[in-house]
């Protein structure tokens, strides 16, 4: 990247670090008991609800009890269940639809991040219902208040129950854009442990390593607070003390309960000090060939902090200690690297690959491109990349390296 940019870069996110005592961030109410969504919808006089899920978490029985639950309080829940796992422009229309077909009044997010992602996108059109969500992409451009929004992870990853951002992928131009904007933080999260029982090993992993991923990006980028930086060093002790525990056992309630509010803890984190390219690179994977974003973050996180080189050797250490796979009297080279090798042993232990398949030379340097726009100059990374510089970690992660 050449001098002017980063000057651009540098100053746009001084200037969002400046500014972020005074934005209006706020925590979710939080709950641990699907037991007390009644009362909260109680508490807002609301008697129909739509509730966004997947057909997998459907399907497999996961939202019954849920369901039962509102029914019982003669609250009517209707169910969208289509959500893909990167959700869509299309998910998002038909979500809407629904909402406004049964007369709801609030929006229950159940499932991972692309449940609960589609829930804010449609909160978003219900607010601004003379807008396409074309129109509402970007920073700062959902500025009314979004229907009651009650979030229900079942993955311990994506801290979308915190953020906010929701990432929506567009079908058509096979990349994905991300809406942040602080309305769109859910009111209310329930963190039950029970509710992540079925999660299926290679996806408790996946989304364990994406929280991973968030704990990582926040602290070692430019925009962290003492917050911050706490948070996220909780967080990374949290998952490497607990992930490969649920991975293996997946009906332990400490681990999975511990691993909950790891996700929690990154997802606060990163919401005020940003993620990085890890993160931009993976959406347009996930845009451009529809790859898991926690497998993407997975696979991407171990190459990409190796090419940061010395910037993050200092934060890396630190992260590494609170991981406690490294020792505070080693050099922080030496600290980085044993937390980067940690990281890939992680990945191993939970048959997590290498690389990813099905990446194709010619489409590299558009995937860069939209990596490079959603980064630049927004994420306070350690070291500033142009497109054509990201095209590296493209080819670093495919499987014909």
């Amino acid at each position: 990247m050449n001098f002017p940019s980063k000057v651009f870069c540098r100053t746009y996110q001084l200037g969002f670090r400046l500014a972020m005592p005074v934005l209006p961030y706020r925590e979710p109410k939080l709950y641990e008991h699907i037991k007390s969504v009644p009362n909260i919808l109680d508490k807002h006089q609301i008697k129909s609800v739509l509730l966004v899920t997947d057909p997998g978490l459907r399907k497999g029985g996961s939202t019954a009890a849920l369901e039962a639950i509102l029914q019982a309080h003669q609250i009517h829940c209707a169910v969208y269940d289509q959500t893909c796992a990167n959700p869509t422009v299309h998910n998002v229309g038909e979500a809407k639809a629904l909402y406004q077909k049964e007369k709801c009044e609030a929006l229950i997010a159940f499932g991972g991040g692309s449940s609960m992602d589609c829930a804010k996108a449609v909160g978003a059109c219900i607010a601004y219902p003379n807008k396409s969500l074309k129109q509402l992409k970007g920073l700062l451009k959902v500025l009314r208040k979004l229907p009651v929004l009650i979030a229900i992870p079942t993955t311990a990853g994506t801290g979308s129950e915190v953020t906010v951002a929701a990432v929506i992928t567009d079908s058509e131009q096979k990349h994905k854009y991300t809406m942040n904007n602080f309305t769109q933080i859910p009111a209310y999260a329930v963190l039950d442990p029970e509710m992540t029982y079925t999660l299926p090993p290679h996806l408790t992993a996946t989304t364990g390593m994406d929280a991973l991923t968030h704990a990582v990006e926040a602290y070692i980028g430019g925009s962290t607070t003492k917050e911050t930086r706490k948070l996220a060093l909780q967080a990374t002790r949290l998952i490497f003390a607990n992930i490969e525990t649920a991975y293996q056992d997946g009906s332990d309630y400490k681990a999975r309960r511990n691993m909950l509010h790891a996700a929690y803890k990154a997802g606060l984190a990163f919401s005020k000090s940003y993620v990085g390219y890890i993160h931009a690179v993976a959406h347009s994977l996930g845009g451009q060939y529809n790859i898991p974003h926690g497998l993407a973050n997975s696979v991407l996180m171990p190459i990409v902090l190796e090419e940061y080189g010395p910037a993050v050797y200092k934060k890396l250490h630190m992260l590494g200690i609170a991981a406690r796979v490294a020792q505070k009297e080693e050099s922080h080279e030496e600290g980085a690297k044993k937390f980067i090798g940690a990281i890939r042993e992680l990945n191993r232990n939970m048959n997590i690959p290498e690389t990813l398949s099905g990446i194709r030379k010619e489409d590299i340097p558009r995937m860069a491109k939209h990596a490079a726009k959603e980064a630049n100059p927004l994420y306070p990374v350690p070291v500033l990349m142009n497109a054509k510089e990201l095209e590296r970690f493209y080819e670093l992660v495919a499987d014909w390296r």
